[in-house]
């Protein structure tokens, strides 16, 4: 059972993180145009076509490019200290980017990619699986004889 369990997560590992990126290609979309339902790869901003930076926004860059629309911590607005984004402003933090020459990247899986990637992946392991079964039944004939 223990050998079993150790295939089945060596080949679970090798299939989430080496295989199924190259199933199929991620689709792209601009500016945040992604369906709620889809697994977002990566995320990244750029500006002017050039890489800006990945993932999340860098925390300083928010409060330079659109203070109006940030809370001051203690000690009011002129203390440096941001305490978040607020409610009140005009912009969301994605507005406000946006507004200033950034474009949103994000690289996701859609849901309907989900039955294809069953199909492959299910596909190579009962291959696998007829594989292994042959090798066995070529060895235990050889030992039988």
């Amino acid at each position: 059972i223990v050998a079993t369990l150790a295939a089945y997560g060596g080949l679970a590992l090798i299939a989430g993180n080496l295989l199924r990126p190259h199933y199929m290609a991620a689709l792209v979309a601009k500016n945040a145009n992604i369906p709620g339902s889809a697994l977002i790869n990566s995320e990244w901003w750029t500006k002017g076509g050039t890489f800006a930076f990945g993932g999340q926004v860098p925390f300083n860059l928010l409060p330079q490019l659109c203070p109006s629309s940030f809370k001051a911590g203690p000690g009011g607005a002129g203390a440096g200290v941001v305490t978040g984004f607020s409610s009140h402003g005009s912009l969301t933090p994605a507005q406000c980017l946006i507004e200033h020459g950034y474009i949103h990247w994000a690289s996701f899986e859609p849901v309907s990619h989900f039955w294809p990637y069953q199909w492959i992946e299910g596909g190579w392991l009962l291959a696998l699986s007829v594989l292994l079964i042959a090798v066995t039944v070529l060895l235990v004939r050889r030992r039988a004889v």
